[in-house]
């Protein structure tokens, strides 16, 4: 049985669902209790699960998610969320040098089942340090796994999955997609981390995104269909571990790809993406990789600006064109 809900709606019964579950998961974050959450996602959860498990943390990201390092060592599951990504580069500290750590440094003595999740990316007119987009950062760093998805159903069994993870997980959202809405299954589901998922079928092309870049693509396969190019559309769902393989066996049917990703192109995700197809796909490949980035540079408050610098369908388009040589 399913319904259709909004993103934060499934966000927010994934972390409920795992608190009646497990009496040793809690949520702490900025505005998380008394305000039901910066955008809503936690709305409800104070009222259920009373303020030791719903709680509300000074503006200090690296002082909070401290605690929540030295909770998840002692045995408990904390969710730390972040009002935005871009705020918890004051956090790198601990996420970097602790909880990614713990278990290496540690011999194996000590795991950090921690969930660190908030919306990553840009969201209009919010400028420079406000419209930065992580994933590569914490993808980069062994002992992080990186979850990167804004469809309603998958980002609700993504969590799940992250919450029972041994591991410590990195959630990336998107604060302009939280009332994107989808349809939710009302019984118990998880989402497997590192497996991505092929969204539309097609033989000319393959286009590879993730997070509210998906939106893009959706909308670009759609103009693309309607001059008889077929895009087999992937939504990657997981940074870290990377789904290789889906790609690769993408590829081999269409011979063409494009990536498209909302970071700078220079060390993205975008740019492991080409070098693992160059060094798994290449003699399949009919044409170069060929990638849709964000602008290298930062991103001012202009409207005109947000635009140019952005993906968009149009560059995606042209992108994919390119490669099949129209």
């Amino acid at each position: 049985m399913s319904r259709i809900i909004t993103l934060r709606q499934a966000l927010g019964e994934a972390m409920s669902e795992e608190m009646r579950r497990d009496e040793n998961v809690f949520l702490m974050g900025e505005e998380v209790a008394e305000y039901n959450g910066a955008y809503k996602v936690s709305k409800g959860m104070l009222d259920e699960f009373g303020p030791k498990r719903v709680i509300d943390t000074p503006i200090a990201e690296l002082g909070f998610a401290g605690i929540g390092v030295g909770a998840a060592m002692n045995g408990l599951r904390p969710i730390v969320e972040f009002m935005t990504w871009n705020f918890a580069v004051l956090a790198f500290d601990q996420i970097v040098n602790n909880a990614a750590k713990t278990l290496s440094q540690s011999g194996g003595q000590f795991s950090c089942p921690i969930v660190f999740r908030g919306p990553s990316g840009a969201a209009g007119q919010l400028a420079q340090q406000h419209s930065q987009t992580f994933e590569s950062w914490l993808a980069n760093c062994p002992g992080l796994k990186v979850i990167s998805c804004v469809d309603p159903k998958d980002s609700k069994g993504l969590l799940k999955s992250a919450i029972r993870d041994e591991d410590p997980v990195c959630v990336m959202e998107s604060e302009m997609l939280y009332g994107l809405k989808g349809e939710v299954p009302e019984e118990e589901y998880l989402v497997p981390i590192g497996k991505a998922a092929i969204r539309k079928e097609g033989s000319d092309v393959t286009i590879v995104s993730y997070n509210k870049m998906m939106e893009v693509c959706k909308n670009a396969v759609a103009e693309l269909e309607k001059e008889n190019i077929s895009a087999e559309l992937i939504d990657l769902r997981t940074i870290r571990p990377l789904d290789i393989d889906t790609i690769v066996n993408s590829i081999k049917k269409t011979n063409r790809i494009v990536v498209v990703d909302e970071s700078w192109p220079f060390a993205g995700v975008s740019s492991e993406i080409t070098y693992q197809v160059q060094k798994y796909a290449f003699d399949y490949l009919d044409a170069p990789v060929t990638r849709v980035n964000a602008a290298d540079t930062s991103l001012s408050y202009s409207s005109v600006y947000v635009d140019e610098y952005m993906p968009n369908p149009s560059k995606v388009i042209k992108a994919v064109k390119e490669v099949v040589y129209m």
